[in-house]
């Protein structure tokens, strides 16, 4: 059995949900799985590189076979040097808007990146890296009870490249629309004027409730700017939604004209390594309009085409992570 050792930083919000969904898969897939968790602190960051090296140098003078116990390790977002020697084979699963210049230089001493998204592959293959594609799963956050209505969800949350304030802005041009429930945090919210057709949650919720507001609305918009892996567009997926999107990489990978609506986009930039794509006004306009007319058999119609890729994708996900692992290793 292969020891696998994942290695991220646990923050209490995404990429501790990112580490649980690897941590499942690789263990449906046979793995044993170990996760070093990097907290933060000025006094982690500043013992925990000597606290690694004196680790490694003990290892070496005492003769221990611990020092090459892990098959693999898999950094996530980043390349932890610290952990290179733990392990006989490094790869890593990047977020390319989050690489930083310093990942790349570590590039060279890594085995293989994993990529989340097709969009990801070329970014490091270009850069010299060994790539394979694993793509990634989200929670399946499906509750069937709960009453569904024809109203739009953005889930913005503390991300500031949700495409959220130009979404709030076109919106209250609209008071036709139905409404708009945005939920964001306060770290990131910027509270526009009022208008009637807009509920703008400047708060935390609980988790049942945030699973009942999800699977409450027919339709979410997900006006991403980019994506590491998407996974709000892919629990709105799971629920059955029809999913407004961004009509660029990654994010149409996932959002395709059977199972969900994309949004055009006027403008491009970057963010590290990504593209980011910026929706245009009339971009939101002509997905609302075209969501606005489709009758209730289409929506269903829509909405199970989203739900049978979260299924598929998910059932498939644990597969690939084992078929790539045992490629790299």
């Amino acid at each position: 059995m292969k020891r696998i050792n994942i290695i991220a930083w646990d923050n209490g919000f995404g990429l501790t949900r990112h580490i649980r969904l690897l941590s499942d898969a690789l263990r449906t897939g046979g793995f044993h799985v170990t996760v070093s968790s990097i907290r933060r602190g000025k006094l982690r960051k500043w013992f925990r590189p000597l606290a690694m090296h004196l680790r490694q140098l003990w290892m070496r003078l005492s003769g221990s076979d611990k020092l090459g116990r892990f098959d693999a390790n898999i950094m996530i977002e980043h390349v932890r040097a610290d952990y290179l020697g733990f392990a006989r084979v490094n790869l890593f699963a990047p977020h390319p808007e989050w690489c930083l210049p310093i990942d790349v230089a570590l590039l060279e001493k890594t085995d293989g990146t994993l990529c989340m998204t097709h969009h990801a592959e070329p970014i490091f293959a270009g850069r010299g890296s060994r790539t394979a594609f694993i793509g990634f799963t989200s929670e399946d956050r499906l509750d069937a009870s709960v009453p569904r209505e024809r109203a739009f969800f953005h889930l913005a949350g503390r991300s500031q490249n949700k495409g959220t304030e130009q979404l709030l802005a076109v919106w209250r041009k609209h008071p036709e629309w139905p409404t708009l429930t945005v939920l964001q945090s306060p770290h990131t919210a910027k509270p526009g004027a009022a208008t009637a057709n807009i509920v703008h949650r400047v708060d935390y919720i609980d988790d049942a409730e945030l699973r009942r507001i999800q699977n409450a609305h027919r339709f979410h918009v997900c006006s991403s700017e980019t994506e590491g892996f998407g996974h709000y567009l892919v629990e709105a997926m799971g629920v059955g939604a029809v999913v407004l999107a961004t009509d660029a990489p990654p994010m149409n990978e996932m959002i395709t004209a059977d199972r969900g609506i994309t949004i055009a986009y006027d403008r491009t930039g970057t963010q590290h390594l990504a593209t980011t794509y910026f929706v245009s006004e009339a971009g939101i306009v002509d997905a609302v309009e075209r969501a606005l007319a489709l009758d209730e058999a289409q929506v269903e119609t829509m909405g199970a085409a989203a739900r049978r890729w979260f299924e598929d994708n998910d059932r498939a996900f644990p597969q690939r992570v084992a078929a790539a692992l045992n490629q790299m290793c």
